[in-house]
């Protein structure tokens, strides 16, 4: 059995295990999402028509190959994305009951870091470089909060302990830290305000693998004990495998397949999906040949009549390229987007 299957097994054990939260209300509901970068020379159709929920204190892995619409999407959910170009042409968002959408700039400012906070690609880029890193932290805190400079301070302090840094580490600046502590620096800010909703866009991608698992493995720690919900952007299976307790497949703009762990990686309901997979190497044999996704992605600046993964798709029927599919319901949880779907004729192969 391949080790992105053993983890997937681990992980999908211990959700099982986790109070969750999956009673109860959505903090985030998405419906409908189409986003569009308007130029002089082209139209680029970035989301299309993207329905996504997150249930309270529940992990969403958000999956795709770069360019698919991952971040564009979750800029969208804080209202960051940048205009002009950014046209968000239609959908809505609803965070805590509320749409945010129809948020005053006021408004938006106030949920921005309080219900819903970011952590970004890059920790290089993410930091002041002229500030420290104590005041940075207390900044945030002091734009949501009605407290005192010396409070504001005090509480950074204890925030980055609960990162892994030592308090009197607030008076630094960020060229003193390492690129892994910059992180957690960053995640410290994020969690500042201990908000409803964490979005952590590839967190772990300009670090390297041991400070990776040590990032990923805190970052769990302080959900299950902040009691937030989580939206994981990443590429890496086997990220998902370890941190997610649901999954959303995204392709060219779209979302194909969404369920839990378990039913998006036992029981795989889309042809890209199984690609995804497919296309990983087998530690247990290192002889054997990898089998990437055929073809290129479609271009974004084109609109498709039917499936957009059609061209690619060793399933399609002659029904794919009449129309986009409708999402089909396999569980209370599991969708995808797929005519051409038949239980038979999958045989994704995994080493099992």
């Amino acid at each position: 059995m391949r080790l992105l299957e053993r983890c997937a097994n681990d992980a999908i054990s211990t959700n099982s295990e986790r109070n969750t939260g999956f009673e109860g209300e959505n903090v985030l509901e998405v419906k409908d999402l189409r986003i569009r970068y308007e130029t002089e020379d082209a139209v680029v159709y970035a989301v299309n028509g993207v329905n996504l929920t997150l249930k309270r204190q529940c992990t969403l892995g958000l999956v795709g190959e770069t360019g698919a619409g991952k971040t564009t999407t979750v800029l969208s959910l804080l209202r960051l994305v940048p205009s002009p170009p950014g046209v968000i042409a239609s959908g809505e968002i609803i965070v805590n009951g509320r749409n945010v959408m129809q948020m005053s700039s006021r408004e938006l400012q106030q949920m921005r870091g309080n219900e819903i906070a970011m952590i970004f690609q890059d920790p290089m880029t993410s930091l002041n470089p002229v500030m420290r890193v104590g005041d940075q932290i207390a900044e945030s805190i002091r734009k949501h909060e009605k407290v005192s400079k010396k409070e504001s301070l005090e509480r950074a302090k204890e925030t980055l302990l609960k990162v892994g840094i030592t308090a009197d580490r607030a008076n630094d600046y960020p060229h003193q830290f390492s690129g892994g502590m910059k992180q957690r620096v960053v995640i410290a800010i994020a969690l500042a305000c201990n908000p409803t909703i964490l979005i952590a866009d590839e967190p772990t991608t300009a670090l390297d693998v041991t400070i990776q698992a040590q990032v990923l493995e805190m970052m769990k720690a302080l959900k299950d004990e902040y009691k937030t919900a989580t939206i994981m952007i990443t590429h890496d299976l086997g990220i998902v495998a370890e941190t997610c307790d649901e999954v959303a497949v995204m392709y060219a703009g779209r979302i194909v397949e969404r369920g839990t762990l378990r039913e998006v990686f036992k029981e795989t309901k889309h042809p890209y999906t199984e690609g995804l997979f497919n296309s990983l190497p087998d530690i247990n044999d290192r002889k054997s040949e990898l089998r990437p996704i055929k073809g290129q992605t479609p271009d974004p600046m084109k609109t498709y009549p039917g499936c957009v993964f059609v061209e690619r798709c060793p399933y399609a029927v002659d029904a794919c390229f009449e129309g986009y599919p409708d999402e089909v319901q396999f569980s209370d949880t599991h969708y995808a987007a797929c005519k051409g779907y038949n239980d038979k004729s999958f045989h994704i192969m995994r080493g099992g």
